[in-house]
């Protein structure tokens, strides 16, 4: 999954991932892979791990 579909279902801005991927170095406990070409790759569950933190929450 692109960083740009994560930020769409999950409702954040992309910089915002970016900006807490370089500050924390993972986004709430999820770090993605990074491809030979600098993009993110985020694992599949990535959504349902976030969102089902947030609604426990």
């Amino acid at each position: 999954m692109s960083t740009a579909a994560l930020a769409s279902a999950i409702g954040y801005n992309t910089q915002s991932i970016h900006a807490r991927l370089c500050r924390k170095g993972d986004f709430y406990g999820i770090r993605p892979k990074k491809l030979p070409n600098g993009r993110l790759v985020w694992p599949a569950n990535t959504v349902d791990r976030l969102l089902g933190e947030k609604e426990e929450a």
